[in-house]
């Protein structure tokens, strides 16, 4: 695969450099969205005014976070936008379609793990980041439907106290199943092909999923840890294939991906008692007891799902 500079395929220049704060929000009347470091929501967190008479950015054009958590998050807008600080535009030097755009979105965040280290920020390094030249024919014919922005409203309108009162321990054993996945080298999924099955690694960002190919070993709606450093954990909905280190958490209640969400934000609070010294292992997850709501001596999971629909942003889930 030949690879080139980014600033070879894109025009790539500063986005607009606003803060949030001097601007006007108008969720009813504005067009405008603002584009932020968030990876959430392609990044929108709300809509503006016009800001002294600035030309909004293009829809169709593509984001790119340059720091902080979210580094390389990357998104086509599908409306006018203005941006955050340290966000670049990208604008194709030439006619693209939504699914070569969304290669190059993948690819860019491939390239994360050159800035893993001492906090380094992308923004002189962008425009030489090292992406294929072509895409793959077969990514072209992959039948992609366009990402949407959703509602900020919550999908119910009722509030939830997280007072611990009720909540109660439960060993991670009696929730779920515990066992390992089938590994799979990289270089077999390259003969399968781009496809829609998630290949689930042990990094810590994009929900572990570091591509997507056309073969699976694992069934879906199953929380995946990573033994291999600190235990992160993610919710994966799909089926998937894994590489080494993804223990799986098969439930033995009848899980949804609100609940997963849940589950998902306590067992990554778990995180402080791994280090490199002390992997995530299966055998130290099946001592491991999450305190959670708790209704007749068993889980809430009732409270737990509309908890997560009580919140901004949860019909994006």
């Amino acid at each position: 695969m030949n690879l080139v500079p980014l600033n070879k395929i894109f025009d790539v220049r500063y986005g607009n450099q606003f803060d949030l704060y001097k601007l006007e929000t108008n969720e009813d009347n504005s067009d405008i969205n603002f584009v932020s470091r968030s990876s959430q929501n392609l990044g929108v967190i709300c809509k503006v005014s016009t800001y002294n008479d600035t030309e909004p950015f293009s829809a169709g054009l593509i984001t790119v976070t340059l720091g902080g958590t979210y580094l390389l998050s990357s998104f086509i807008q599908q409306d006018k936008f203005y941006t955050a600080q340290n966000i670049k535009v990208l604008t194709p030097k030439r006619e693209m379609s939504y699914n070569e755009k969304l290669y190059y979105c993948k690819a860019i965040e491939a390239n994360r793990f050159r800035y893993t280290s001492h906090g380094r920020e992308a923004n002189i390094t962008l425009d030489m980041l090292p992406i294929p030249e072509k895409v793959p024919t077969e990514f072209l014919e992959i039948k992609i439907e366009e990402i949407k922005l959703v509602d900020e409203l919550p999908l119910i309108n009722s509030s939830f106290s997280l007072m611990q009162d009720s909540w109660r321990n439960f060993d991670l054993n009696y929730l779920f199943k515990i066992t390992g996945s089938q590994t799979t080298p990289i270089l077999e999924l390259e003969e399968y092909g781009y496809g829609k099955y998630p290949y689930v690694t042990t990094q810590a960002t994009n929900n572990g999923v570091e591509g997507f190919y056309d073969f699976y070993t694992e069934e879906g709606n199953i929380l995946a840890i990573d033994s291999a450093v600190l235990g992160y954990c993610s919710y994966q909905p799909e089926n998937f294939s894994a590489s080494d280190h993804v223990e799986k958490l098969i439930p033995k209640f009848r899980m949804n991906k609100y609940i997963a969400m849940f589950l998902v934000t306590i067992l990554n609070k778990e995180q402080y008692r791994y280090n490199y010294g002390r992997k995530c292992s299966q055998a130290r997850m099946r001592q491991i007891k999450i305190k959670l709501p708790a209704k007749n001596g068993q889980p809430n999971f009732d409270f737990m799902e509309n908890y997560i629909k009580s919140l901004s942003y949860s019909r994006s889930i």
